[in-house]
Order: C-alpha cells, then structure tokens, then sequence
C-alpha cells in the first residue's frame, strides 16, 4: 500500500512516500525550488517522491494532506470577527491566499496526481506533529508532545503513542502559543519569523538574561503546564507585517536594526567586517542589549518547555517521550528535558517543524486510520534525491575547474582529509540529501575544529553571515563521550540528528575551538552504519589528527537553501570561499 504525505501553504512545503509503512522518500520543495522555505504546492517534492519510489500519481492509494484547511479557515475568520476592525487588513490579505489556493487543496491534489478524491485524506495538524515523531521512534509505548506557532487551533498537545494508536490528551489552543511567543522576540530582534527563530538560539549564549522577568509580565505558566499569553503586547492576531505592539517596546525599547552588524565583547568584532567604526564601544552597548533579550526568551522558552514536558510525564506515566512542532528543534531545551525531567529517553524527529507534517500525516494514517501494525525506526535523515556518477561529471564537465574523479574511495577520502588538515574549507555531496534543516554529512561544508581561527574563516569567506552563529561538530558516535556530556548518549537519538546542545568536556574545549559556541556545542553522532563513507572520513581525519571530529555546517549561503543536486553545489562553490569540493567519487579545486 502506497500513501503519499503532503505538507504546504505555510512554510517549509514537502512531500514523502510511505509503502506498506516504511518510508520510500522525503523532500523539502525548497531544496528543488532553491526558494528557502517555499511553501507553495510541492509540485518538485512530490514528482520526487513518485520517481523514487516507480509510480505515477493513480498508482497511490492514499493521499494525505497534513491538516484540515476547513478548520484552519473558520479561526481565520472568527478572530478576523472577534478583532474587527483592526483585523481587517489582515483579513484581506489572508482572504487572498485561502480563496485563490488553500481551501481547494482537494481539486489541486485530484488535478495534479490524477487521483480520485475520495482516495484524498485530511489529518489535525498536531495530530500529524505527533505520528511524525512517535511511529518514527524506536518506542513501542511513548508520551507526545508537540508544539508550535499554531495549527487549526491547537498550539500545543500532550498525547500517547501505543503500539499502533496514537492519541492527545490536552491541547492549549489559539492565541496561546509558545511558538508565537518565540516568533515575536524573533521579529523584534531583526529577524524573519519562521526561519530565524535558531540565530536567537545562537544569540542567546552570549548574553545574561536579565530581562526574564519582564518576560514573565507578559506570559504566564498554570500548574497543569498550560501558557497564557498577555495578547495586548503581540499584534500578530491583527497585523500582516508586525508581530508585537507599542507596549511590548516599552518594555524592551525599540527593535534591533538588522543593518547594524551584530557583535559582543565575547564575540569580537570579526576580521570579515572590516576596520572597527568609530562608534564600536556604542556598537557594543547596543548589541549587547539585544544579546540579553535573546538570552532572555531563550531562558523563559526553555523553562516552559520544561514545566510542560514534567507535565507530560505526570498525565502519563511514562518516561519515554516523543516531541515535533518548531519548537522541538530548540536543541537546548531539548538537553535540558533529558538532563532535568523524569524523561529517560527523547525522539525528535529530524524534520520536526511544518515539513515534517506530510510525513506525520501520512503515517496517521497508516497506522490510526487503517489499522496497520508495520513500523520503521528512523535512525537517520537520507530520504531525498540521489545524483548518481554520470550527474555529477556532465555537471562538473561544464565547468572549468579541475577535477579528479577518484576509483578507490580511500584515495578519495585521503585526498579529502589532507586538505581539511592543510587548512581548506571543503564542501561534500554525497547520497541521498537529507531530510529536515541540519546538514548531517551528505551535504556538508566540512573543516578543522581545532583551529580557533575556523570559525572566522568559514563565516566570512563561505557562510557570509554573523559572528555569533556557532558550527556544529560531527563525532564518531563510540568517541562522543569523550568530547560532549550528552544525556543518555548511550540511548538516545536526537544527537544523531543534531538536535540536542551539550557542554563540551572542558579537558578538550582547546581541542576543537571552532565548534565551541561559549563552552557548548549541538554534535552530531555519527554511525557507520547509517553514513559509512563520512564516518569512514572522520575516523581518518581522527587517525591523522587524535581528533575524531570534524566541523560540520550547511552546504549552502546566507539565504539559500541546502543545495540538492551538483549544479547546486557546483553553484555555491564558484559563489563562496569553498577551497575544494568533493561530489560522490570526484574532486574539484579552483584554479
């Protein structure tokens, strides 16, 4: 039985294939659009999917879409009413998105797969959160928690997950939202809502959170979990292009320019930006300013998140948990929930945000809605788009590098560590593209971590971006221990996908610099048996070095997204610093 997933019109529109409850593939339309986040219909994702798996559109029995639009459409509308007039721009503009695209996704999947509607499903959307990280998980038995901006109306859900039945218990609803919370210190720090929720995460270690407790005014925390927030500060209800309102700058003053370049006195002032300007000490006090409010609302999700997951455990029972929505990818939240609840064991799945919600939606179904026992464990994030040999060398053909295709992989991956040693920032695409935001070795910018000048290097000449934004190590999975007091390492999964901040053991703070983000780091445990040829490499590098550990980020720039296919890469080498590239058995150099 095949059942396809589909997730779109919001942000981060993908697509993914199920056969008989195993997954076949999964895509972000992004990665084939390269619009960063593209939420339109994911036409790329989904022709993807059926190629992989050797269908066409009627051969599916199923398609599922991950929320019900209906739903979502009469919250539009009664606070459109509830609000009237201030919501009335907000009406309009919303009306010409769901009238002209979101409220006939049932004719557009008919039209574009040929399939009959009565084959078109339609699950919750945290409903879809919670089957995307339970019926992934190696749990038979698992409490759920899911939270986000918004979906329909729930905002947050507790639920369990057993053997095939997944059910919510308690859900806060709509305009309470600790994703909407977190969305709004995003926007007032001078960053997009929805993508630049992780550089608040980056921002927050380099300042003091002394501005929690006017935080506090403005959100409140029931025994039972449940968040209130004070809406008169947020305007997200009523506005089309602000998310906080007069009285939210009265308590935080006036929002950050995002043209002013970002840094601390922890930081410095990066070689990349040039000569220091005149007014640097004002500079300081400024950003420094900011770096407290990021510290701040970091330090207030975190204990929400906390305060809820206890609860989880408390209307549960249980010490397994499963966790999806935006907010499950606050990898320090997430290593606190291991370190300070009853919680033994966490999953969060690696595409855990809206993305995610094609496959959750597609696995309720397959599990809920027609009763079906079969599972998968996803124990890693290799789910997209392979480009075999002959697409890498007609790509790299047109160009006018040179390149050195490589038979034997251990000359490759020799050639490719005495390069990382020498110095060079090398990119490398390999396999399937992975599934979700972390770049997690198939396509990844690689370096040193034990130059403390790596850092620097990779942000200004590749990256393109701020100083505070940290690079995350890979480590051989058996040496982790060694580098990153992980929770539960022995147990747990989210390291695997990058999804956990650690303090890194201070005996090798000095080892690896470059991926020390003020004494912590979010590592990637890697297995031979998930990514043989990059566990292979960074053994090598750990043989040629004593470090098993590399530095990982992206395999893209400032506003791209992670690149797909080898014209992508090839793109992004000739547009970046990137010293040497290595795609599948080929290596490229400049020059």
């Amino acid at each position: 039985m095949r059942v396809l997933g589909i997730s779109c019109y919001f942000h981060d529109a993908a697509a993914c294939l199920l056969e008989d409850g195993k997954l076949v593939a999964a895509a972000e339309e992004e990665r084939f659009t390269r619009i960063k986040h593209d939420p339109s219909f994911p036409t790329h994702a989904i022709r993807f999917c059926l190629e992989q798996g050797g269908l066409k559109g009627p051969d599916l029995d199923y398609v599922v879409f991950f929320e019900k639009p209906f739903v979502k459409f009469e919250r539009l509308l009664l606070t459109a009413v509830s609000g009237f007039p201030r919501t009335y721009m907000q009406f309009v503009h919303g009306m010409r998105s769901w009238l002209f695209d979101k409220l006939w996704i049932r004719s557009r999947i008919e039209s574009e797969l040929g399939i009959d509607k009565q084959r078109i499903l339609f699950s919750d959307h945290h409903l879809s959160h919670a089957a995307s990280a339970y019926f992934c998980s190696p749990f038979d038995r698992a409490a759920t928690l899911t939270f986000d901006g918004v979906g329909e109306w729930a905002t947050t859900t507790i639920g369990i997950g057993e053997g095939h039945s997944l059910s919510v218990k308690r859900e806060m609803r709509f305009p309470h939202s600790l994703g909407l919370l977190y969305s709004a210190f995003t926007a007032f720090l001078g960053f997009e809502v929805n993508e630049g929720e992780y550089k608040v995460m980056g921002m927050a270690p380099y300042g003091t959170p002394r501005y929690a407790d006017r935080i506090w005014d403005i959100v409140e925390q029931h025994d039972d979990g449940s968040v209130w927030t004070d809406h008169r500060y947020y305007s997200f209800h009523h506005s089309t292009h602000r998310s906080f309102t007069s009285r939210f700058e009265k308590l935080f003053g006036e929002p950050r320019d995002p043209n002013v370049p970002f840094f601390t006195g922890d930081t410095g002032w990066p070689s990349y930006y040039g000569e220091k300007p005149g007014n640097h000490q004002e500079l300081l006090r400024y950003n420094q300013h900011y770096a407290d409010i990021a510290a701040s609302i970091q330090r207030v999700t975190e204990e929400l998140v906390l305060n809820l997951a206890v609860e989880a455990h408390r209307e549960t029972g249980l010490t397994k948990l499963c966790m999806a929505g935006g907010v499950a990818l606050n990898a320090v939240a997430n290593g606190r929930i291991l370190n300070e609840t009853p919680f033994e064991e966490v999953y969060v799945q690696p595409s855990a945000g809206d993305g995610g919600g094609s496959l959750g939606g597609a696995l309720y179904t397959w599990h809920c809605a027609l009763g079906n026992s079969e599972r998968f464990v996803m124990d890693h994030a290799y789910w997209g788009k392979e480009y075999g040999h002959n697409a890498i060398r007609n790509a790299v053909e047109k160009t006018g590098y040179r390149w050195t295709q490589f038979d034997d992989e251990n000359s490759l991956i020799d050639a490719t560590v005495d390069r990382v040693v020498d110095g060079d920032v090398v990119g490398w695409f390999q396999g399937r593209f992975e599934w979700g935001p972390r770049a997690l070795g198939n396509r990844s910018i690689l370096a040193d971590p034990r130059r403390p000048d790596m850092k620097d290097i990779v942000n200004g000449k590749v990256k393109f971006r701020e100083p505070f934004r940290p690079f995350a190590p890979s480590v051989l999975a058996d040496a982790a221990s060694e580098y990153f007091r992980l929770p539960n390492e022995a147990r747990g999964m989210p390291e695997r996908f990058m999804l956990v901040v650690a303090p890194i053991e201070d005996t090798k703070r000095d080892a690896i610099p470059a991926v020390d983000h003020m004494g912590t780091a979010r590592p990637q445990t890697v297995y031979k048996e998930t990514n043989p040829r990059y566990h292979e490499l960074i053994r090598r590098f750990g043989e040629a070095t004593g470090e098993p550990v590399l530095l990982n980020t992206s395999f893209n720039v400032r506003g791209d997204p992670i690149v797909a296919s080898p014209e992508d890469a090839l793109d992004t080498f000739h547009r970046s610093g990137i010293d040497a590239l290595v795609a599948g058995d080929f290596l490229i150099e400049k020059g």
